[in-house]
């Protein structure tokens, strides 16, 4: 966004208690009264998309051809840019994301409930590995969708996700995916061999799921939403199904 629009707000960080659930899109008919905000009209901005959040609104908006996301007050009296946060869980308040470039370009499906789900998971991070281990509690509860998203610094989780994607199966990939634990040997990974078409696939999905993560705001893992596209913290996933983390 602008630097004189930035310099201009009312602060960076700013806390309130909100339920992601909770937000409502606004029609299109309803953005002009954003739009009209002083701040805004003089530095020419639109708004693509807004959201009642409860406490703020939150505005999907376009400066002069950068995207970005900021927050209004409800007596809209106060423009916020930066983070807000959950005072209660410590969460961070968003809109919700286009899932549709996603669809059918999951890796696999894990469970068969009535909860869809989108993970975004690297098979060398700690915190993924120990989500995951909780799966067999909720696979009747969830349905969740498994794209990679392997971090530049796990040296070998691009491999590890290839070796789970050349799986045939569904129930293989899923065997594979738990195949391996934080600190196991690699060398099956690393002596596997591909063809030169096969790992020009593997390698094209890969490239695909992080570049589709990327463009959702995913910078780390796991990266989990629902299927209207909010963004859930697995702690508190798991507590509501009444699974404590330990």
């Amino acid at each position: 966004m602008l630097k004189t629009v930035k310099n201009a707000l009312f602060l960076s960080i700013f806390l309130l208690t909100f339920s992601q659930a909770n937000l409502i899109e606004l029609k299109k008919s309803e953005y002009a009264q954003f739009e009209n905000l002083e701040l805004l009209k003089r530095n020419s901005i639109t708004v693509e998309k807004a959201f009642n959040a409860g406490e703020l609104y939150i505005l999907k908006i376009s400066a002069q051809g950068a995207k970005d996301e900021i927050f209004v007050t409800k007596d809209k009296k106060y423009v916020i840019s930066g983070t807000v946060i959950n005072s209660s869980n410590g969460t961070q308040l968003k809109s919700p994301v286009d899932l549709t470039p996603l669809k059918n370009k999951e890796a696999f499906i894990y469970g068969h409930g009535d909860k869809e789900l989108i993970l975004f998971t690297d098979p060398q991070c700690p915190y993924c590995k120990k989500f995951e281990s909780y799966f067999e509690q909720i696979k009747d509860k969830v349905k969740i969708k498994v794209f990679f998203y392997p971090l530049d610094f796990h040296k070998e989780a691009r491999d590890i996700s290839k070796y789970i994607l050349s799986q045939k199966t569904t129930k293989e990939k899923i065997d594979a995916f738990f195949e391996f634990e934080i600190g196991d040997d690699l060398t099956k990974i690393k002596n596997m061999k591909y063809s030169k078409s096969q790992n020009e696939s593997l390698e094209k999905i890969l490239d695909e799921h992080l570049k589709l993560g990327t463009n959702l705001g995913v910078q780390g893992t796991p990266a989990l939403f629902d299927k209207d596209g909010n963004s859930i913290v697995w702690v508190k996933l798991l507590s509501d199904y009444n699974i404590s983390v330990k």
